[in-house]
């Protein structure tokens, strides 16, 4: 029946085309209409049989697609451990990858992992042991095993990977397994990661936190935000300020916090973490859920903004606690900040438009480079020089207008190569911060009463900003389920939790003093907030999304949904007036309807070429 039904499907798709008056097939029919010699009905009919031939595959490959990456089991007879397996091991939207030439047999799909995964883990991995090669030879017995510190934090690394990547297979972010691996590894007594680790991971942490704001930039799409601003403002700004004015409160009397402290739990737990969110939505994306909005772009550049200004607000927070100074300086902090981060990211983010030339041959990598040595300095040099709070906005400032101008120079906005370049360097810095954040948790030290108030204060502030979100989008062109939709996508905690969360640990080094006891008070609560929200919020937007979402009619072509597993700002492509959407009832007849016009142009620009 499925067969009928595409070959169906693929007939009136080749007659609807014929019937176009720009159609090439009607000028092959009648080549003497055209004024052509006729020595070329052997050429008319060569090209005949190339479409014949391509409508023959298409058919062949729809059916065989249908059979064995069908979402649903039904037409699958095969056992429930195979249903699994095929789920975790769906193919990526990506060019057919090359493997050995025994590797199928030997790894079987869908039981075993393709080549292409297997040989990305093992290239970290080799690259991690060589990297610890050179380390050994350069530092000695800082990298030596079995008590190196480099060494145990290579150990760790690796581990963590391999857990982040276990975890993945059950469609939930893989960070969750670095954070548990890290977690297990410290309290097994497999790596100790005392407080004299400190001076390496600080820096660590701070590069991982400059490659988290540098995709936040990238990933701003100027015209969707443009577009979206208020809503922006409105569903990101909003919400954001009443849940860390939530969990302040609450840190200060349920927690017997100070308010300084409180501050800063709520500046950092109430960040939204791209990591998660990214993920789902992709996923839901490729599926037309929720495009004809923008709702998912929506939520992107929430999360972009949000951990920009958690990350301000927070290290304007620990300057004021730290620096000492006057309380003028502390008043006049905030807004220096602000206008200097952004000033310098504006600036940064000009200079990359006039260096180096747009038509130099290296113009890619030093791009990225210009890009990630400005956002680097920012970071780092606004903390030497006491105001930490600009350093951030002028990471996601840089990134943001290096992203504009480029766009005004050719390079396309959805798929620049230094949006690539920075995928590349999350890879190895996502491990590092994770594994180190989970490996800082002692559970022998945990106090239970502690554990239980964090998770009621973050129950609270969950549900307060989830209600807040709900309110504040009125106005919106979102009904109910869509705005409850997108306050469950911003309920995801992650990586702005684990880059900060250790910070002030670290600063207060001295665990005689009570402060040491509010520093593991928010390293706690931050790590509960990963470990609670990051699996539940991924869940229910996978649950909730195909519920909440309106699906598009519009079809998907082959090409988009590749160029949709690097970033979802290709989303703007999909956003389209429902009122101007084509009607089509039936789901598989329009996907086969996409897929054969999408091919049989693309035969036809052969043929013509030809």
């Amino acid at each position: 029946m499925s067969e009928n039904r595409n070959s169906y499907n693929l007939h009136k798709a080749n007659d609807d085309f014929k019937s176009k008056p720009g159609s090439i097939l009607p000028r092959l029919n009648g080549i003497d209409n055209l004024g052509l010699d006729p020595d070329m009905e052997e050429t008319k009919k060569n090209d005949v049989n190339i479409l014949t031939r391509s409508l023959s595959r298409i058919s062949s490959t729809s059916t065989k697609s249908k059979t064995r990456f069908s979402d649903n089991g039904d037409d699958n007879p095969r056992s429930w451990w195979y249903a699994f397996c095929l789920k975790c091991r769906s193919k990526e939207s990506t060019p057919e990858s090359w493997e050995p030439k025994y590797w199928s047999f030997l790894c079987p799909y869908p039981f075993c992992p393709d080549y292409r995964k297997f040989s990305r883990l093992l290239s970290l991995a080799v690259i991690g042991i060589v990297a610890w090669c050179i380390f050994y030879i350069i530092v000695g017995p800082l990298a030596g095993p079995p008590t190196g510190k480099l060494f145990q934090l290579l150990i760790l690394i690796l581990v963590s990977k391999l857990g982040g990547w276990l975890v993945g297979l059950t469609s939930l972010p893989g960070l969750i397994g670095m954070l548990f691996t890290g977690l297990i590894m410290q309290n097994c007594h497999i790596v100790d990661i005392d407080p004299s680790f400190y001076p390496i991971t600080k820096h660590l942490r701070r590069l991982a936190l400059v490659i988290i704001l540098i995709r936040a930039g990238l990933d701003l799409d100027p015209a969707a935000l443009k577009r979206l601003k208020l809503v922006v403002i409105k569903l990101g700004v909003g919400p954001w300020l009443i849940e860390a004015a939530t969990i302040c409160i609450m840190g200060k009397f349920l927690l017997n916090l100070p308010w300084d402290y409180s501050s800063a739990l709520g500046s950092v737990v109430a960040a939204v973490s791209p990591a998660v969110t990214v993920v789902c939505l992709l996923r839901l994306r490729n599926k037309g859920y929720g495009v004809t909005k923008g709702i998912p772009t929506l939520v992107i550049a929430i999360a972009g903004i949000d951990d920009a200004v958690s990350v301000a607000g927070f290290e304007i927070i620990v300057n004021a606690m730290f620096s000492g100074g006057s309380l003028t300086s502390i008043i006049l902090q905030a807004p220096v900040s602000i206008v200097g981060g952004i000033g310098f990211g504006v600036f940064w983010g000009l200079l990359c438009f006039y260096i180096p030339e747009k038509n130099d041959p290296y113009v890619s990598p030093l791009r990225i480079l210009l890009v990630f040595v400005g956002c680097t300095i920012s970071v780092f040099g606004s903390d030497y020089i006491g105001y930490g709070g600009a350093g951030p906005l002028g990471c996601v400032s840089a990134a943001f207008t290096s992203l504009v101008v480029w766009s005004k120079q050719g390079w396309d906005v959805e798929d620049s190569p230094a949006h690539e370049a920075f995928e590349i360097l999350w890879m190895f810095f996502e491990p590092i911060l994770f594994a180190i954040t989970g490996a800082q948790i002692k559970l022998n030290e945990l106090d239970g009463g502690v554990v239980l108030i964090g998770l009621g204060v973050l129950v609270a502030s969950a549900v307060i900003r989830i209600v807040s979100t709900i309110f504040l989008g009125i106005g919106c062109d979102l009904n109910l389920k869509e705005k409850l939709f997108v306050s469950i996508a911003l309920q995801a905690k992650a990586t702005v939790q684990a880059a900060l969360a250790p910070v002030l640990l670290g600063l207060v080094a001295n665990k005689t003093r009570p402060e040491y006891v509010y520093a593991e008070k928010v390293l706690m609560v931050c790590v509960l907030s990963i470990m609670l929200t990051a699996p539940l919020s991924a869940m229910c937007m996978t649950i909730l999304g195909p519920i909440f979402l309106t699906k598009t009619t519009t079809p998907f072509s082959p090409a988009d949904l590749r160029r949709s597993i690097r970033s979802v700002r290709s989303l703007k492509d999909f956003e389209v007036d429902p009122s101007k959407e084509p009607t089509i009832s039936n789901d598989e007849e329009k996907t086969s309807s996409g897929l054969g016009k999408g091919i049989i142009q693309g035969d036809i620009n052969k043929t013509m070429i030809m």
